[in-house]
């Protein structure tokens, strides 16, 4: 029997999660974590077998914490269940140590069927997903392509940026100085080939929302 915790800051999902899981027998939840202190703990004290992480919560920051989890505690299988789309968070995820993505929007099935994969030993990405997306439009898959080009880092910036955070305010959040989050800033305008930060903010929302 897999032994999992389940990771994230809202509690409906955290218990949509346990419904998911409770019937199959493979599974037990031997803990749950609405923060990134709890969850280091939760790591810890229980060492589980599989974890199952929103990579967007209080206190976790991102993909790095992906890495932090995976160095700390290479046992543990981590299967990523984001609001964020997989076409942008997918590959960057698997390459920093998770064994699978799952966005929210996905159904019960593919979600299972991606537990089960992990539970196994195997990595799960829903190619589906990332095939209708890229299939849209022509425009659309260009601007993919050049966003799975940005760094964990890059990201980073951009999401703080979209949710209309200064340059001040990145700083603090991600310790680093003024100076470099200009320069953040520049990369990203020239990788996303955008002319200012009005179309740079717009892109980050159509790919995260749309």
């Amino acid at each position: 029997m897999k032994r999992i915790v389940i990771a994230d800051h809202h509690p409906v999902t955290r218990k949509g999660i346990a419904c998911m899981i409770k019937k199959n027998e493979n599974y037990t939840i031997v803990g749950k974590a609405n923060n990134g202190d709890e969850l280091f703990k939760n790591l810890k004290e229980l060492q589980p077998d599989i974890l199952i992480m929103e990579i967007d919560m209080p206190q976790i920051n991102g993909i790095n914490a992906l890495r932090n989890i995976k160095t700390e505690f290479p046992e543990t299988r981590v299967l990523i269940y984001s609001t964020h789309p997989e076409e942008i968070y997918a590959l960057r995820s698997i390459k920093s140590g998770a064994a699978g993505y799952v966005p929210k929007t996905a159904s019960t099935k593919v979600f299972l069927k991606a537990l089960k994969q992990i539970a196994k030993g195997g990595i799960f990405l829903n190619e589906e997903l990332t095939s209708t997306f890229t299939s849209r439009n022509v425009g659309e898959a260009s601007a993919i392509s050049r966003y799975k080009k940005l760094s964990s880092r890059e990201i980073e910036v951009l999401n703080l940026l979209s949710s209309g955070k200064r340059n001040k305010d990145i700083a603090n959040a991600l310790n680093i100085n003024e100076k470099t989050v200009s320069t953040y800033k520049t990369r990203l305008l020239k990788k996303l080939k955008v002319d200012n930060l009005a179309d740079l903010i717009h892109q980050s929302r159509m790919f995260q929302f749309g």
